[in-house]
C-alpha cells in the first residue's frame, strides 16, 4: 500500500466516523421491550437498542441534548441517561407510574405526571430534590410547560380536565373542562395557544392560555374508518406556525390540520396504532411511533406522505429527535 492510499483510506474513514458522529438520531422508547431504540435518519436504520428501566414510555432531551430523560412507568422512576456513553446515570424521584412529563426552559425542574397518585410531582434535575407535589385530577398524563416558562398544565385522563400550575409558586390556579380522556397538550411557540387532545371523546381542544377557554374543537372523520377508532392522542406543531400534526390511534392516520383557521385538510395514512411524534432538525420530516405494528413511520413534511416505515421494538410509545 503506498503512503498516499494509506493517507485517503484514513481520510475517508475519518470522515465517515465524523459524518456518522453527526447524523441526526431519533430515540424511541419501546414499552414492553423496556428498550430504547435509536435510529439513524441518514440511512434510515436502527442502530443501537439501549436497555432501560420498566415500561418507558415518555422521553426528552437536556437543553443541550447530552442527557435524555426517561418515563420507567412500571418502576416507579425517571431515569437520566448520558447520551454520550448510553448509560443510566442517574434515577430522579418521580412519584409513582411517571408516564409524561416536561421540562421546564429553565433546563432543570422537570414535571412529571403520577398517573397512579393524582398529582404533579417537580423535581430539580440536579439536586434530585423534590420541589412540590401538586394534587390534580384522576389519572393525570399530558404534561407541558409553556416556551416563556409561566405555565405548566397537565391532563387527567378520568376527571377530563386541564390542569393549570403557575411555575412561579407551584399552585393549581385553574380548571379548564375537555372531552374525555385528555391524553397530551402541546403549547404553541408563542405560548400563546395550547393544544389538548382527548382521546375517546375523538376530539382536539384549542385553549386561548391567557383566559384558558376553548375557542375550537376539532373533530375528525376519515373515509372508511369507524368514528370509534378516531382516538387523538400526540400533538405536535410546526415552528412557523402553518400546521399541527395529530395522531389518531387505532385510526392509524396523523390529521393535518391548519393552525391558522384550524380546520383539518388532509389525512396522512401511517402504521396500527400512532401514539407520538417529533419532528426532525429542519422539519422536513414526521416521525411517529406506532405501538402495534412497531415500527416508526417517516412523514415527508412537503409531500404530507408517509415515506418510510422503520422496524424498532415492541410497543413504541415515545419519540425524540437529536439534532445534528
Amino acid at each position: 500500500m503506498t503512503h498516499r492510499t494509506s493517507l485517503t483510506l484514513l481520510t475517508s474513514a475519518m470522515l465517515l466516523a465524523s459524518s456518522c458522529a453527526m447524523a441526526q438520531l431519533a430515540y424511541v422508547s419501546n414499552e414492553k421491550d423496556d428498550t430504547i431504540s435509536v435510529i439513524d435518519l441518514k440511512s434510515q436504520t436502527v442502530t443501537d437498542t439501549i436497555g432501560v428501566g420498566e415500561r418507558p414510555r415518555g422521553i426528552l432531551f437536556s437543553k443541550d441534548y447530552s442527557k435524555l430523560y426517561i418515563c420507567a412507568s412500571d418502576s416507579d422512576t425517571v431515569q437520566v441517561m448520558d447520551v454520550a456513553t448510553k448509560t443510566i446515570i442517574k434515577e430522579l424521584p418521580s412519584g409513582e407510574d411517571p408516564e409524561q412529563f416536561a421540562l421546564h426552559p429553565n433546563d432543570r425542574h422537570l414535571y412529571i405526571s403520577n398517573e397512579d397518585d393524582a398529582l404533579v410531582t417537580i423535581v430539580d434535575t440536579e439536586t434530585s430534590e423534590v420541589l412540590a407535589q401538586i394534587d390534580v385530577g384522576v389519572e393525570p398524563e399530558g404534561m407541558a410547560v409553556s416556551p416563556d416558562g409561566k405555565i405548566a398544565v397537565n391532563t387527567s385522563e378520568t376527571t377530563n380536565m386541564v390542569h393549570w400550575i403557575d411555575t412561579s409558586t407551584y399552585e393549581l390556579v385553574d380548571n379548564t373542562l375537555v372531552d374525555q380522556r385528555p391524553r397530551h397538550v402541546e403549547f404553541s411557540k408563542d405560548s400563546k395557544i395550547l393544544w389538548a387532545s382527548s382521546e375517546i371523546g375523538g376530539t382536539v381542544s384549542v385553549i386561548d392560555v391567557a383566559s384558558r377557554q376553548i375557542f375550537k374543537k376539532l373533530t375528525f372523520e376519515i373515509k372508511g374508518i369507524h368514528p370509534d377508532r378516531v382516538q387523538p392522542v400526540g400533538v405536535r406543531l410546526t415552528d412557523d406556525g402553518k400546521y399541527a400534526f395529530v395522531a389518531l390511534g387505532p385510526a392509524n392516520h396523523v390529521a393535518v390540520v391548519d393552525a391558522q383557521n384550524y380546520e383539518v385538510i388532509d389525512y396522512i395514512l401511517v402504521g396500527r396504532r400512532v401514539w407520538h411524534m417529533d419532528f426532525n432538525q429542519d422539519q422536513t420530516q414526521l416521525l411517529t411511533t406506532n405501538g402495534i405494528s412497531g415500527d416508526v413511520s417517516i412523514i415527508d413534511v412537503d409531500k404530507m406522505k408517509a415515506v418510510k416505515s422503520i422496524k424498532v421494538g415492541r410497543y413504541p410509545w415515545g419519540v425524540r429527535v437529536k439534532p445534528e
